[in-house]
């Protein structure tokens, strides 16, 4: 159990992944759908998805052309996440990236 905690604390000390973190309480969304809300590299996002993975919070699937990224249910972690979800509202850089978020057609985005 130890271990497990200490990877989640892992995954919240990065601001990126706190942003993602946040942007999959609203949905499920494509690598360079978080991209374009983030203004970050879709590298940089496959792999602070692929460390979020790993630690158990954020799982996938398919979804024809995209891979659909999703926060987890894990009972174990609740207190934890749902501190983390109450300490991240209210926090401008977050509100800046919903409303970028409103703004995302992965049809327009993603390349084939």
């Amino acid at each position: 159990m130890l271990d497990k905690t200490e990877k989640l604390f892992k995954i919240f000390a990065d601001k990126n992944r706190l942003r993602i973190f946040n942007l999959l309480q609203q949905r499920k969304m494509c690598v360079c759908e978080i991209a374009f809300v983030l203004q970050v590299t879709q590298p940089s996002i496959s792999r602070h998805l692929r460390k979020m993975k790993e630690s158990g919070l954020v799982g996938d699937e398919q979804d024809g052309f995209w891979t659909n990224y999703f926060l987890k249910n894990s009972s174990g972690e609740n207190n934890i996440v749902f501190w983390i979800k109450s300490f991240l509202k209210g926090d401008n850089v977050l509100k800046a990236d919903m409303n970028r978020l409103k703004k995302v057609d992965r049809t327009k985005l993603c390349c084939r």
